[in-house]
């Protein structure tokens, strides 16, 4: 299905449009997006790059070799730190956009996860914990 889909940063500096196939997401376990997200993974949506385009702003990019041996740039805003979209020269028609950049949340579909090996356990969120729906003080 062809959406045109939209997202941006915390602080709003940064937008992104989209136009296009929108496919699963995946959930990564590996330490450079626990460390990247802090958190205890990384879930992004892969979108074809050609169709992806920065409509505000000018995101900054870190590049770095992963654990894979690939190396990979991690695009973030340069005002308020969000993490946006990584993108790697072994995948070069793709972008992965993190979960949380989307304006509309509906259209994260996890399908998968990778480097299980290096999941924590503390990730799994007992059924029985308390939750609240709102700020648990009030």
């Amino acid at each position: 299905m062809t959406e045109t889909i939209t997202g941006g940063c915390l602080c709003g500096a940064t937008r992104f449009r989209y136009a296009g196939e929108v496919g699963g997401a995946g959930y990564c376990h590996c330490t450079d997006c626990r460390r990247v997200t802090g958190s205890a993974f990384n879930v992004s949506v892969g979108l074809d790059a050609a169709r992806f385009d920065i409509v505000a702003g000018a995101p900054k990019g870190h590049a770095k070799y992963a654990e894979s041996g690939h190396e990979l740039t991690r695009w973030f805003c340069p005002d308020c730190g969000s993490s946006l979209y990584t993108a790697s020269p072994v995948h070069p028609d793709t972008v992965y956009v993190k979960a949380g950049a989307f304006d509309d949340p509906t259209v994260v579909r996890p399908t998968h996860q990778s480097w299980t090996r290096s999941a924590v356990e503390w990730a799994r969120i007992d059924p029985d914990l308390p939750g609240f729906e709102a700020d648990r003080r009030g």
